[in-house]
């Protein structure tokens, strides 16, 4: 039995499912595979920060597809919100980062985006979150900072993908390709079926070299997990995301605060949280805010996320082959970077030019250590 959708997406995660919601709206007709539930790998797991972003001033390709995000994600909530009538918890609550000496040159990507912000006394920090008082370093405000809640942003994208006739296929191992020389035709699933289609999308998260190997390429796309501690309620609470180095403080808004994360590569394809990640987090926390020792851990859990040699992610066309593209290796933003991706997707097959320059992103590029991007949380 074959099927013959436009595109094909390989992942059902928060980069396939945006991008599938996006080309479905340009007119394509779309099927998702995932090799389990929808969402349930680092895209549930995560966060959900959406750093501040101006993409027309942005100063690297990096900064450029995070800012598309930064502008994109509060229209994309309402629309959401609009078709299916789940809240994604988007909402700008601001947020503050604390930059050490070897951290000021984020604040000229800042300037040359124009991003507000403001330097704040340790007075000023005390009135706007008292219980930052410990954190180290020199303390940036950037009131339009946002947050998205993970778990309810994918279920809207997953219902709107619905209604738009995207189908959607979880519990559907993929095989491999199918091959007409050298262009990509479809999938090859587990059971014995193929999908057919005009276009397949690589968005497999932190699986997706074994996909990409039989195409000739081994970026080292890999898994790194992060754990991330849930508390309750505690007090002194906070209202805005607090980013220190690759941490964080993310505030719900029923009070419930998310601390995270750990980043460990050496963990394998292992996701369950452990007593020393919990424990190294817990540290943290209490170094920092010493008054929540005695607060209520209410769930901790882990996510894995797709690293790549430099931090930067995969996304265009496979390099010497028809028919597929990649957009893979997001490690720690694949919320804040879905939206701009999903964008240059939709550019890249219906014959415009990608908003962002994906030469940055070649499977085939040499990987650049030296990149910084404004926002590392």
């Amino acid at each position: 039995m074959e099927r013959h959708p436009d595109v094909a997406v390989v992942g059902g995660g928060i980069v396939g499912l945006t991008a599938a919601y996006e080309l479905a709206k340009a007119g394509f007709t779309v099927e998702v595979l995932d090799r389990g539930p929808l969402g349930a790998e680092a895209s549930w797991a995560g966060a959900g920060i959406i750093p501040p972003g101006n993409p027309e001033r942005a100063a690297t390709p990096i900064d450029t597809l995070r800012a598309l995000g930064s502008v994109g994600m509060p229209r994309l909530a309402e629309e959401l919100r609009e078709r299916t009538g789940i809240d994604t918890g988007y909402r700008r609550c601001g947020g503050i980062e604390f930059l050490h000496a070897a951290d000021r040159d984020v604040i000229d990507l800042w300037e040359a985006e124009r991003l507000p912000y403001e330097r704040l006394t340790q007075g000023e920090l005390a009135v706007r979150e008292p219980a930052a008082g410990g954190f180290p370093g020199e303390p940036y405000l950037l009131p339009t900072c946002a947050q998205v809640r993970n778990p309810w942003h994918v279920r809207a994208l997953i219902e709107a993908c619905g209604r738009l006739g995207v189908r959607l296929r979880p519990d559907t191992p993929v095989d491999g390709w199918t091959y007409s020389g050298k262009r990509v035709t479809g999938v090859r699933l587990s059971r014995g079926e193929t999908v057919t289609a005009e276009a397949c999308v690589l968005a497999a998260g932190a699986w997706s070299e074994s996909f990409l190997e039989p195409l000739g390429h081994a970026p080292g796309v890999h898994p790194v997990r992060g754990q991330i501690v849930l508390f309750r309620q505690p007090t002194p609470s906070i209202e805005r995301v607090l980013m220190t180095g690759k941490r964080y403080f993310v505030p719900r808004a029923d009070g419930r605060v998310l601390v995270g994360s750990t980043e460990e590569p050496e963990a394998g394809f292992v996701k369950w949280s452990t007593a020393g990640g919990v424990a190294d987090l817990l540290a943290f926390t209490t170094n920092l805010i010493p008054a929540w020792a005695d607060a209520e851990v209410e769930k901790t859990w882990a996510g894995l996320r797709p690293g790549s040699a430099d931090g930067l992610p995969y996304l265009g066309r496979v390099p010497g082959w028809e028919g597929v593209l990649v957009a893979t290796g997001h490690f720690r933003a694949g919320v804040q970077l879905s939206v701009g991706t999903a964008r240059v997707l939709v550019e890249l097959l219906t014959g415009k030019s990608p908003s962002v320059p994906v030469s940055a992103f070649a499977l085939d590029r040499t990987p650049d250590q030296t990149t910084r991007p404004a926002f590392r949380s």
